[in-house]
């Protein structure tokens, strides 16, 4: 059982043998790798919320931000979750970033803040940085970053968390 409804593992690893040979299609080929994607999506029933994250992976992966968004969107509005819900809002506050909705990516990530932690903490502090950043709040970007940093420096780690909670609370 996956995410988004009933996939067997033999479908789960086809897509993960597809997206390893992302690499293999350049730009002008990218249609082509879509069209991977697209094909194995045709397997899960019409409408399946991970078939349409897939698709808005591929979307993504390929440089269409805007195209993405819409199947991102309705991924999660059809019952996506658990980490590949988790991966699809990282995903499309980053393409609401890259179409010039950061509040929109902002607002979407927030509270994943506050969710149970898991390997994707890093990358949520790390995407909503540079929704952060494009709306001009840099100072609390770089806490986030500095915040999720810390606990993988060597040394040093008590030293940078303060300084990622001073900047934005001078107070401390």
């Amino acid at each position: 059982m996956c995410e988004g409804g009933p996939v067997n593992k033999d479908w789960e690893d086809r897509v993960a043998a597809a997206w390893a040979t992302f690499d293999d299609y350049p730009e002008e080929r990218a249609h082509e790798f879509r069209a991977v994607i697209d094909a194995l999506v045709a397997e899960l029933p019409e409408g399946s919320p991970l078939g349409l994250f897939e698709q808005a992976c591929a979307w993504d992966s390929t440089g269409h931000s805007d195209k993405a968004v819409p199947l991102y969107r309705e991924a999660l509005a059809r019952g996506l979750s658990g980490y590949k819900g988790r991966r699809a809002k990282i995903q499309l506050s980053s393409s609401l970033r890259n179409i010039g909705e950061a509040e929109e990516g902002v607002k979407l990530l927030t509270p994943e803040l506050d969710a149970p932690s898991d390997e994707l903490d890093d990358a949520v502090r790390a995407t909503l940085a540079l929704c952060l950043s494009s709306l001009g709040r840099d100072r609390e970007g770089l806490s986030l970053v500095l915040g999720a940093l810390a606990p993988h420096l060597p040394r040093y780690q008590r030293s940078m968390a303060n300084y990622a909670r001073a900047l934005v609370d001078p107070q401390d």
